[in-house]
């Protein structure tokens, strides 16, 4: 973007203008629809005692649901491996969704578990998606709801 925007005697402010956060620009360059980024942040919004079923839930309807959604964030994960910028790409549109879920009501190190809720589910996307380990694809996602979710609980409300 930041090539693109140059190349067009466009500085970041006028870039930035055109979206409203960070964010959207994120989405933008990874092409994400905005419904994926409004999944993201609803996760948190709701009762603590359900957060683990609603993000494991929303973590892998955005990964595998809709192509228009889950095309985008699969073709910069495998980037990720190879490139430096589809892996900054990610970093910063998994940082922005950390940040804007995390509070205090989560305690002082919620991005730290945030974030190490983020690597399980990441880690389980690479092994249905990437990798193919076929006990993790034939799982339903309702199997995988059941044991994941009090994990991710665990670790997001201990």
């Amino acid at each position: 973007m930041r090539l693109v925007a140059a190349d067009a005697g466009v500085d970041a402010a006028q870039v930035m203008q055109f979206f409203r956060s960070k964010d959207e620009l994120f989405a933008a360059v990874m092409a994400i629809p905005a419904s994926a980024l409004e999944r993201f942040d609803a996760l948190y919004e709701g009762a603590d005692e359900h957060l683990g079923e609603r993000v494991v839930r929303a973590f892998i309807t955005a990964w595998e649901g809709v192509a228009e959604e889950s095309e985008p964030l699969m073709a910069t994960l495998r980037g990720a491996f190879v490139n430096d910028q589809a892996r900054d790409q990610l970093s910063g549109f998994i940082q922005s969704r950390l940040r804007a879920g995390t509070s205090e009501r989560l305690g002082s190190d919620a991005m730290l578990r945030a974030g190490l809720a983020t690597s399980l589910l990441v880690g389980l996307v690479v092994g249905r998606r990437v990798i193919g380990v076929p006990i993790l694809v034939a799982a339903q996602t309702e199997e995988l709801v059941r044991v994941l979710a009090p994990a991710i609980q665990k670790i997001l409300v201990p």
